[in-house]
Parts: C-alpha cells; structure tokens; sequence
C-alpha cells in the first residue's frame, strides 16, 4: 500500500516511546533501534530494542516482536496490531512481519535517510540493499517517515552510534 507520513498525536506518542527504546539500546552499546506492538485499544502490548549486540546480528527489535506475535496473538489480533517503530524495517524483518500478518507500520526514520546519515560521516555501509517495505509487504498500511524534532533525535541516536565505531 502507499506511504503515508502523516502522523497524528497517537502515532507521535508511540514513536517517543520508541525512541526510549532506542535511547536503551545505544546506552548497551547496540545500534539505536527500538519498536512496540500496539492493539486495538491502542495499548502497547509488546517491547523491543536491538540486541544484535547481545544475541547475534538477526536480533532485531522487529523480528523479535513478529516472533512475539506469532506465539501470542492470533491472526485476527496480529492483523490488527500495529508496529511502530524508531527506523524503517530492513527487508529481513519486513519479510517477518510480513508472513506473520502484522497490520500497519509506522517509523520514525526511514532506511534511505539512514543511508544519507551514515553518508555523511563516512560511516561503514549495511552488508544489504534496503528495499521500501512497502516493495516487501503487501496489504499493509505503511505510515513514515516523520519530520521535526523527534526525527532529529533518532538522527542523532543513529550518528552517535555509528561515529562510535567508525573504523
């Protein structure tokens, strides 16, 4: 389905949380990425930051809460579940939210502009292509990436780490 980047006061309060999440991961040395799965109340139902430091390179927030949905949630709830999330899904764990049947994803910042961040401060590449989720999953409300202060402060995140380990 087509991107949207509107986002309204809900999906701003969902991304701050992400954005602790975030915040979270980099204070253990991961890369900055937080999501949360939230139902139909709007109530956040499940918590993840990147642990690829602490577990192995697929320990994606993402994948763990697709993982989480899977095993917890039936189809009916997973398709009326929400993602947000503080970056763009990469292809992998787009897949997974994909075959699992997650409904809409919302991000804070999306893979393109993390490339142009990591650009700048010559910062060393992903070993993949990003490819839009919205090329990935099909039938699914894909809302990002936002503007302002909030994508200033994952940009942020985002260079604070990788300047860290530039090699």
């Amino acid at each position: 389905m087509k991107t949207s980047t509107e986002l309204n006061d809900t999906d701003l309060k969902h991304l701050k949380h992400c954005l602790v999440l975030a915040e979270e991961a980099l204070k253990a040395g991961d890369e900055p990425f937080g999501s949360i799965l939230v139902n139909q109340k709007n109530e956040v139902i499940a918590t993840a930051r990147n642990r690829v430091n602490e577990i192995n390179v697929l320990a994606h927030p993402e994948i763990e809460l697709a993982n989480w949905a899977a095993e917890n949630l039936s189809a009916e709830e997973r398709k009326n579940t929400k993602m947000f999330t503080s970056g763009e899904h990469c292809p992998m764990c787009a897949a997974a939210h994909g075959w699992v049947g997650l409904g809409e994803i919302v991000y804070l910042s999306s893979a393109e502009q993390l490339g142009k961040w990591l650009e700048e401060i010559n910062a060393k590449p992903a070993p993949i292509n990003f490819i839009p989720i919205e090329k990935i999953i099909k039938n699914s409300a894909i809302k990002g990436p936002a503007d302002g202060e909030l994508l200033q402060i994952i940009k942020d995140l985002q260079l604070k780490y990788h300047k860290n380990n530039l090699e």
